[in-house]
């Protein structure tokens, strides 16, 4: 029953895999299936190798996957049977609301919702699937893409910026058209962001 005990490499089907988050980007997504179809069979098979999903075994021994939900997403959609994961923790024997404490209280589950707001861990969807779309987080990616900011190893740090965009920019449609990208790249380089991890400083 040791919740440190490192477990082997598992393969895992990806509709077996449960998230921690409510939500993706979806563009993410989509870019993250357009760049497979492009792969051969090697490149796949590498790609696989080196992007093992991190993840937790919880009650019932489902297993939860702490990273890399827009790649599992992506790779469901694409139909690919088997992925890589690497159990960093099993929390099995919890009952599933200390189960969820454990898991927030060590960053690896974040219950907050397409609109930035908390919500309880049962909505917390039980497959890839069933994961919404929030185009702000799409925003914030492709702000760090176009240097806007540093990519930084805090959990979920994207989220934060891409709260902050929330409350700041317009996206009618959920769609981030050029004028909106101009303006979150100027937001990011201002001293309104300093707290955001990655932030990169101010434009001279």
């Amino acid at each position: 029953m040791s919740s440190t005990v490192r477990h082997p490499l598992l393969s895992i089907a990806p509709a077996k895999l449960r998230p921690t988050q409510l939500t993706v980007g979806k563009a993410e997504v989509a870019a993250k299936r357009a760049q497979w179809k492009e792969l051969g069979r090697k490149k796949r098979k590498e790609l696989l190798a080196s992007h093992w999903f991190p993840g937790v075994l919880g009650p019932k021994q489902h297993v939860y996957i702490v990273d890399h939900h827009h790649l599992g997403l992506a790779l469901l959609e694409e139909g690919v049977k088997s992925v890589p994961v690497m159990i960093q923790r099993d929390f099995s024997w919890l009952v599933p609301e200390v189960f969820w404490r454990t898991m927030e209280f060590s960053r690896w589950a974040h219950p907050y919702d397409q609109r930035g707001s908390r919500v309880d861990y049962v909505a917390i969807p039980t497959g890839l699937v069933g994961l919404a779309d929030d185009p702000y987080r799409t925003l914030a990616a492709r702000v760090r893409m176009a240097g806007g900011c540093a990519k930084d190893a805090e959990p979920y740090a994207e989220f934060l910026w891409a709260d902050f965009y929330r409350r700041h920019l317009k996206l009618p449609g959920g769609r981030i058209g050029a004028k909106a990208m101009e303006q979150a790249l100027l937001l990011a380089h201002s001293h309104e962001t300093a707290y955001l991890p990655g932030w990169s400083g101010t434009i001279a």
